[in-house]
């Protein structure tokens, strides 16, 4: 009995020739759904931002900040890259997946006591002794954490995007009615801090209520070495890539206190949400489709540039169109005690502007199965990030913003030919589809700076902003349409949205 459910798990979750068959029909419906879900995901997060920012004040998102930078740095060991690994790797199978589930809980259950031992060390760093039991609350949630991670790998295997869409969208709801109802009744921080363990268990829950494979035994030669060595370099990347990115939270949070550190982290969190909520569903599709296409190198250089056109289509006018009504958006969204993020907000959109094809090195990376490479360039990047931080941290929360995001656009090319080395992509290639988006989305703020410059006026914030939205919208699609070949590749846009909508 035993071994015909081994049997079965294999072939329900391990085997992926059946996925071959119909890869871009799979690829369309599965970005339909990822983005579906991600729509639904970035209505709640906006509707729970506007509802907690009225009921929850700069410093209480600022408390949380500061010990989010500990708590997410711990979180990078609860995966260690190995579900990256099991998507990735052309054959895998139950003992392989087993040995993996169990190390994986076992550094899970590990971080968290090692969380929960420095809450006095955290405490003592920001001279707040209130991080004590923030920290030990928050040390609970990578047990919950540790139990989903090959699970989830091996519904992403399958591109199951149904099951995963409708659990992520659950634990949102379930993490965010949990934050709203503490709040109003004056829990304050712990209100946000409730939010982060309700999501966490809903999750756990779900996966593992829609993933049936259960693990067995951990071996000892499972197989699992190559793996490993390809976790092991995304989790060095992963690490110091999260420490250099977070470094300006705590020197802020250290040197300003946690009112710059709220206003600060709120703007960042604002910037890059819109783009999360594109970059992320399209990589959890992109990443196993082109795992599935690395033997097959032209095909994987079709679809890898159409992926990288549909994110920044969509992506990029987003960034142009905040940066253009950025006062709005802080006024709309989070109200007016805001109003001293709106410089720190445009400073970062560089970074949110770039942010909408960065993904694009990691697909390569992973998918190609070069982590080392990619754990390489990160601590590059990690250096340059760490000195610009400590230089500019003595100008405040708005120096760091400004050193930052006018530092972003000098990486970009250098990044691309370091990733694109040995490869076959070319950096043309890769300019070249960025072309018509980045004009477009460009052209189309300035204008609206301009319009707006122009006729001033006193009308609601919420309608000047729809009308905002709209003359970008107008503009954008009139500059893509100018540009020579862009009717074409507007063209093929539409078909891919045609073939998914008839799907």
């Amino acid at each position: 009995m035993k071994n015909v459910s081994s049997k079965v798990n294999n072939e329900e979750y391990f085997n992926t020739d059946h996925l071959k068959a119909d890869l871009k029909g799979r690829s369309v419906r599965g970005g339909a759904v990822t983005m579906a879900a991600q729509v639904s995901k970035f209505v709640l997060q906006m509707g729970s931002t506007v509802v907690l920012a009225r009921l929850l004040a700069p410093e209480d998102y600022g408390l949380i900040g500061m010990v989010t930078v500990v708590i997410g740095f711990a979180g990078l060991f609860k995966d260690l890259g190995l579900s990256t690994a099991t998507i990735q790797k052309a054959e895998v199978n139950h003992k392989q997946v087993s040995t993996l589930f169990w190390i994986n809980f076992a550094i899970s259950c590990a971080t968290a006591v090692v969380v929960a031992g420095i809450a006095p060390v955290v405490a003592w760093f920001y001279k707040e002794p209130r991080f004590i039991w923030i920290t030990l609350a928050l040390a609970s949630s990578f047990i919950f954490g540790g139990l989903t991670v090959q699970h989830q790998a091996l519904l992403r295997r399958q591109m199951s995007f149904t099951s995963l869409a409708k659990i992520e969208i659950i634990s949102m709801l379930a993490g965010i009615v949990t934050a709203i109802i503490s709040a109003w009744y004056g829990l304050g921080y712990w209100a946000l801090v409730l939010q982060q363990i309700a999501t966490a268990i809903a999750n756990a829950v779900g996966v593992w209520i829609a993933c049936s494979w259960r693990p067995g035994a951990p071996l000892r030669r499972s197989g699992i070495r190559s793996m490993l060595a390809f976790g092991g370099n995304l989790t060095g990347f992963n690490i110091v890539n999260y420490f250099s990115r977070n470094l300006d939270n705590v020197l802020i949070g250290q040197y300003w206190g946690p009112q710059q550190l709220g206003l600060y982290a709120q703007a960042y969190k604002l910037v890059l949400l819109p783009i999360q909520q594109i970059n992320s569903p399209m990589t959890k599709v992109a990443l196993p489709a082109l795992s599935s296409l690395q033997s097959e190198p032209e095909k994987y250089r079709k679809y890898y540039y159409k992926a990288i056109l549909l994110i920044t289509t969509v992506g990029m006018p987003i960034v142009g169109f905040m940066f253009a009504s950025a006062d709005k958006v802080i006024l709309l969204m989070l109200g007016k005690q805001w109003l001293d993020a709106v410089p720190i907000f445009r400073f970062l959109m560089p970074p949110a502007f770039i942010g909408t094809f960065n993904v694009a090195g990691g697909w390569v990376y992973q998918s190609l199965g070069r982590t080392d490479r990619q754990f390489r360039w990160g601590i590059i990047t990690s250096a340059i990030n760490v000195a610009i931080f400590l230089i500019s941290v003595r100008w405040g929360a708005i120096g760091v913003a400004a050193a930052f995001g006018l530092s972003r656009p000098i990486l970009v090319i250098p990044s691309i030919m370091y990733c694109y080395n040995g490869t076959g992509l070319l950096v043309r290639d890769f300019v070249r589809t960025l072309t018509l988006p980045t004009l477009a989305s460009l052209g189309a703020a300035v204008t609206l700076i301009g319009i707006n410059h122009l006729f001033l006026n006193e009308i609601n914030v919420a309608v000047s902003l729809i009308i905002d939205c709209i003359f970008y919208f107008l503009l954008y699609l009139t500059i893509w349409i100018i540009i020579p070949n862009g009717r074409y590749t507007l063209s093929e846009i539409f078909q891919v949205t045609k073939n998914l909508n008839q799907k």
